[in-house]
């Protein structure tokens, strides 16, 4: 018998799971397994991945995954195939108690982009167990005088299973005095009673034993016995009778401890202590209701003892037994249907299915975020609960499925001015009053390189001095990104553009993770006084951004040349020969000593000196214009052949000097021609010191003319360009000055004719103008000899103008550019 039993239930067990492979079906883009409870730690649910359309490489690349909404994992997923298997053997009992449904959700997760389904796994019940009694014998007194047709209650069979599996009837063994009645409650609970079906007497036997068998509706049918002692009494025969049957009754789950909820009232019609009834619980009342409830023996009032909880019970069931006080007791029996009302005792759960990846600020809108789930315990109105979140954030909340939610942008990120997100999540429950939960998640914000590099200023100014050793620092400059990471990592280069013809690399090189300039070699003010430097900075970013600085390296003039004699000319040797009449007077200029010094400023102002002399009271030498003079008269007595050495020393720091050798020949009857010549040229040289002066004032105006139409120029352009703007300004670029204004300033320097005049313009940003005029010592109709030429400039015209004007002067430049 017990094999074929077995037989059978491994046959029925096989056509489950032949029925599982195709019972599922897609309700809303959810699915839905049906397996029988028990089956073995492994077995096969279904082919998760292939019924969600995804194929076999998909499972890992895409991390497919599945959660349990009760927190124990029931089933597992196999990352080969995509099974859903059974994690551990599924006791429905357990699960679920006598509920006739008895689902498991499983949330499924896929990742990358992220996406969740909902499955439902029904567990059907299998016939594995047997009905059960609490107690292996059970007593009943029945007295003597009971009537025929009397009802004795009995304890009923306990069955976990569910539906037809659950208990179906009960049978009795063979006897002549008791027959056996099964009485069905309005809830559908089948109660057994034995009948007494002949009198009883209790002198021929007391005790008659019984044996009850609960049997349930599975197939093969299971069973469970007790023995039922009946105990013949004499005396009270008349049992108390309750007013009803089945007793119901609602009570909220905040009800106080100690608050009576309904009473029951028994009749028995004896007198004495025979009528007189006491209330207690039946004898097989379940320990949690006696833990819940009491019963005032004497009244009947059922009191809530502990405090109730719908969540964990909705109703129960109470035996209540009336026992009057007879010699020979005898009681009756009802029952209380207690109903649980559901109060809003439960705030709203808030459960991160999928915790919060970081996010790239430029994700699109729509990105989801999160997943999230919500729950309340509480029932109906009470267990309804709606999700909202913190405000002033880039991102929303959408519902899906019933209480899912996912996590999603709203708007564009911005690393830079929020790096993460802290998220309050508010879950709040339909009741009154609602109750409320929250929670804080924290979104952060990755980086994308959407910000070039800026550097701490537009242009840089640098100010360094010649002949300054190679490899020294001339400058730094400092950008800052800010982005993070490999995006805010600088790199500094230098743009090779070039400046007279060479390129600027070839001058200094930057230090590309510091942005410190050094030179590459020394320069010289007399060949480049500026240049410019076009520095970059990019950075490590994909795509990488980058910006510019432009850097105006200034170079100021040291005292590094030595005075230049260009007269007396020593080009036939390093002595110049002179001649003078012995009958020179006292101040007769014998010779002129010119001299130039190709430094700048300060450092080209020139003194003169006689250092030695044959005789040095003969002779002196003006400190500034170089002219050899007699101090006295020449005697008769003084040599014929003097030797002068005089010494020119410039004003820079060190002092820089030079000597020329000059050999004076004094002879007898040697016209005096610069004499007589001065004598002659007195009127003309003042002629020509007006004619110089007019030319002179002629530039000036020239060049004041050219300013005015300049500026003139740009306001025009600047009111124009500013229509539709507000405010006027001028435009500059990289290799342009702000400020455009020029100084010019005019110096002449004369001892009776005008010997030297110099021409300045610039101010301390641009470099500047310098055209100097010298005159020939012996003559003033020297040609025009160019000392220091450079570049063009603007007053090349106004100084052609001069020099075509005085073909006697003898002229001496020094010019630098002006930044027009």
């Amino acid at each position: 018998m017990r094999t074929q039993i077995q037989r059978r239930f491994l046959l029925w067990r096989a056509l489950w799971l032949l029925c599982l492979a195709v019972l599922w079906r897609d309700t809303e883009a959810q699915l839905r397994y049906t397996i029988p409870e028990e089956l073995k730690e492994g077995s096969v649910v279904g082919n998760v991945a292939k019924d969600l359309g995804l194929d076999v490489s998909e499972i890992s690349n895409r991390k497919l995954r599945i959660t349990s909404e009760s927190g124990k994992q029931y089933f597992s997923l196999n990352l080969r195939n995509g099974e859903l298997l059974v994690n551990e053997v599924i006791d429905r009992e357990t699960l679920c108690g006598q509920s006739a449904s008895c689902v498991l959700p499983v949330q499924v997760i896929i990742e990358d982009p992220l996406q969740f389904y909902r499955v439902e796994v029904a567990i059907q019940d299998i016939n594995d167990n047997s009905p059960i009694f609490l107690s292996k014998i059970n007593t009943i007194e029945v007295p003597e005088l009971t009537l025929i047709g009397a009802r004795f209650r009995l304890e009923p069979a306990q069955d976990p299973d569910a539906g037809t599996n659950s208990l179906r009837s009960y049978a009795l063994n063979k006897n002549e005095h008791f027959a056996m009645n099964i009485k069905t409650d309005s809830d559908g609970t089948k109660v057994p009673e034995i009948v007494l079906e002949k009198a009883v007497d209790r002198e021929k036997q007391s005790v008659h034993h019984l044996i009850l068998t609960g049997i349930d509706g599975g197939d093969p049918a299971r069973s469970g016995t007790t023995q039922i002692s009946v105990k013949i009494i004499d005396a009270n025969d008349n049992a108390p009778v309750f007013e009803q049957d089945i007793y119901k009754v609602k009570v909220m789950e905040s009800t106080a401890p100690g608050t009576m909820i309904l009473t029951v009232k028994a009749i028995d019609l004896d007198d004495g202590m025979n009528g007189e009834v006491e209330y207690s619980f039946a004898a097989h009342t379940p320990e949690i209701i006696q833990n819940l409830f009491t019963i005032n023996p004497v009244t009947g009032e059922l009191v809530v003892f502990k405090q109730l909880d719908y969540e964990t019970s909705t109703s129960y069931k109470i035996d209540i037994r009336a026992r009057d006080k007879g010699s020979f007791a005898m009681e009756g029996h009802c029952r209380i249907q207690v109903t649980v009302l559901d109060v809003n005792d439960n705030a709203p759960e808030i459960i991160i299915t999928s915790s919060p990846k970081p996010v790239r600020e430029d994700a699109p809108a729509g990105t989801m975020v999160a997943l999230i789930n919500v729950k309340d315990l509480d029932s109906g109105v009470n267990g309804n609960v709606s999700l909202s979140m913190s405000p002033g954030t880039p991102f929303k909340l959408k519902p899906t499925f019933s209480n899912q939610y996912t996590l999603v942008t709203d708007s564009q990120l911005d690393r830079e001015e929020f790096p993460r997100y802290d998220i309050k999540l508010i879950a709040s429950d339909a009741g009154s009053p609602p109750l409320i939960s929250s929670k804080l998640i924290t979104v952060s914000i990755l980086d994308v390189n959407d910000n070039p590099p800026v550097f701490s200023e537009r242009a840089y100014s640098v100010y360094i001095k010649e002949n300054t050793a190679p490899g020294s620092m001339l400058s730094s400059v400092t950008a800052s990104d800010r982005d993070t990471g490999e995006n805010a990592k600088i790199v500094y280069s230098v743009l090779d553009t070039n400046t007279q013809g060479v390129p600027v690399s070839s001058y200094v090189y930057i230090n590309s993770e510091n942005g410190s300039i050094f030179s590459m070699h020394s320069f010289d003010y007399e060949k480049m006084k500026v240049f410019h430097i076009i520095v970059i900075a990019k950075d490590h970013g994909s795509p990488s951004l980058s910006s510019n600085a432009t850097v105006h390296v200034f170079i100021s003039d040291q005292n590094d040349n030595v005075p230049v004699v260009i007269y007396p000319s020593t080009s036939m040797g390093s002595v110049s020969h002179q001649r003078m009449p012995r009958s020179a007077k006292a101040g007769h200029l014998v010779t002129k000593v010119t001299a130039v010094d190709a430094d700048s400023g300060h450092n080209a102002w020139l003194f003169y000196r006689l250092a030695e002399a044959t005789d040095a009271s003969l002779f002196s030498v003006n400190l500034h214009t170089g002219e050899v003079r007699t101090k006295r008269a020449v005697s008769e007595h003084d040599d014929s052949s003097q030797r002068l050495l005089i010494e020119i020393k410039d004003n820079g720091e060190p002092i820089q000097s030079t000597t020329v050798t000059v050999d004076i020949l004094i002879e007898e009857g040697v016209h005096e021609p610069i004499s007589d010549y001065n004598m002659k040229t007195t009127e003309n040289s003042n002629k020509k010191s007006g004619k110089i002066t007019l030319y002179l004032i002629v530039s000036l105006g020239t060049v004041s003319l050219l300013s005015v139409l300049t500026l003139f120029t740009l306001i025009v352009k600047c009111v124009r360009s500013s229509i539709g703007r507000s405010g006027c300004c001028i435009r500059t670029t990289n290799s342009e000055y702000k400020n455009p204004n020029r100084n010019l300033q005019i110096q002449l320097n004369t001892d009776g004719p005008i010997k030297y005049v110099e021409v300045l313009g610039g101010d301390m940003m641009s470099q500047s103008q310098s055209f100097g005029s010298y005159l020939s010592p012996m003559s003033e109709f020297s040609d025009l000899t160019l000392v220091k030429p450079s570049s063009t400039t603007n007053f090349t015209d106004t100084l052609n103008v001069l020099d075509a004007s005085l073909p006697d002067s003898a002229w001496t430049f020094e010019s630098q550019q002006v930044s027009a």
